[in-house]
């Protein structure tokens, strides 16, 4: 039977596809990014799975006008954000050996 060969071939590829996946969704949960606002006052780190993982903010930020404030930690953590899904789209472009990424194929990364 030569399908039968092809096919215990192609599941032992999706076992290996797998445990790769994995180790890279476990090395994205270790790595972070970090993004900034307002020159330094506000600053985010976000994990590799999209995850805020810390925010800080200066006590002299705090003590501005609230809507400034706010406005900083909404571009600290989206600047984080984006940072982080370089991460993925290298974790993912390795996993798939260098081939361009279909379309939200990336998300399987942040599962």
């Amino acid at each position: 039977m030569p399908g039968f060969g092809d096919m215990m071939g192609m599941m032992k590829n999706l076992g290996d596809l797998q445990g790769k996946l994995q180790a890279i969704q476990d090395e994205l949960r270790r790595k972070t990014a970090e993004g900034s606002a307002g020159g330094g006052m506000v600053t985010a780190k976000v994990n590799g799975r999209l995850e805020l993982v810390d925010l800080s903010i200066d006590p002299e930020a705090a003590a501005e006008d609230v809507e400034l404030l706010e406005d900083m930690v909404q571009a600290a953590v989206g600047q984080a954000m984006d940072k982080a899904r370089d991460l993925q789209r290298e974790g993912m472009s390795r996993l798939l050996g260098g081939l361009p990424l279909p379309p939200g194929l990336e998300t399987l990364l942040g599962q």
